[in-house]
């Protein structure tokens, strides 16, 4: 049986409290696809409801932490090196339509680093946590990547941009080299389960650009802390957190991909620069 610390008992129990919300609202978000008003404003308060309910809970145990919340944005704490960054719905749009694939994300901060996460899928009754240098675990069983090395036999999933998204030509041209150079990609539309995944050795890798701290702060631990690697297009381990751009993947096949997606971003500045140029 695995050992959770303070921190992590205390993350675990906010989130199955905003859990439990979750999966009633989600039971009642299929009746109003019927409706003409749609499910968008009943989403929207189930989100905020998620985040209150996390915030009270990780306020009573350690008051003088700081927060970064998706709905509430950021504030400080009495305690200038300790913050939690919270996702209270990530996968909102599965929600919105009725598909059980969302997830509630916990972080904690001290200093620069992220020192625990934790990732809860309500729908699944999968809880995905680690602490910095002690593994990670979903429920009570250990983690660790995929051990695929052979990138034609790997599954690598990813977030398609949407409307309002910048960014859709290049990722569609690192689809096509992603698409060209494995088994198969997915999107299923839940950062923090993507990441999840990867340390479950579910998938074998994940790529996406355009995220929020709050999106990816857990699920970045976790991954690393079941043997995976995750960095920038560029290769830095510090930039995801910053940049929201994030290759992660188990250590055989990280750098290739990593490879595979800053070539492909490469040749297509390059493409764009030489059309650029005949039209001037």
């Amino acid at each position: 049986m695995a050992v959770r610390s303070a921190n992590i008992t205390v993350m675990i129990k906010a989130a199955e409290k905003a859990a439990m919300g979750l999966v009633r609202d989600f039971g009642e978000v299929e009746k109003l696809q019927v409706s003409k008003k749609g499910p968008g404003d009943f989403v929207s308060t189930a989100d905020q409801k998620a985040e209150k309910t996390i915030r009270a809970e990780l306020e009573k145990a350690r008051p003088d932490y700081g927060f970064i919340m998706e709905e509430s944005g950021t504030s400080e704490g009495a305690d200038p090196e300790h913050r939690w960054i919270i996702d209270p719905l990530d996968g909102t749009t599965n929600f919105l339509h009725g598909i059980p694939h969302f997830a509630i994300s916990i972080a904690l901060q001290k200093g620069k680093d992220i020192i625990a996460g934790v990732v809860m899928d309500p729908v699944k009754h999968e809880i995905f946590w680690a602490e910095k240098g002690a593994g990670a675990y979903v429920n009570d069983f250990r983690l660790r990547v995929s051990g695929r090395k052979d990138m034609t036999q790997c599954v690598v999933a990813t977030g398609i941009p949407h409307i309002g998204k910048s960014g859709k030509d290049r990722f569609v041209r690192q689809l096509a080299a992603v698409m060209t150079n494995t088994a198969g990609v997915r999107r299923f539309g839940a950062a923090a389960l993507d990441l999840a995944y990867v340390a479950a050795g579910r998938y074998d890798g994940y790529f996406e650009e355009g995220l929020n701290s709050w999106d990816i702060a857990a699920g970045l631990l976790i991954v690393r802390e079941a043997g995976g690697f995750v960095t920038d297009l560029a290769g830095s381990h510090t930039g995801p957190l910053q940049s929201g751009e994030l290759v992660a993947a188990n250590d055989g096949i990280q750098e290739r991909l990593r490879m595979l997606l800053k070539t492909a971003t490469e040749k297509g500045v390059k493409a764009a620069a030489a059309k650029s140029a005949i039209r001037g």
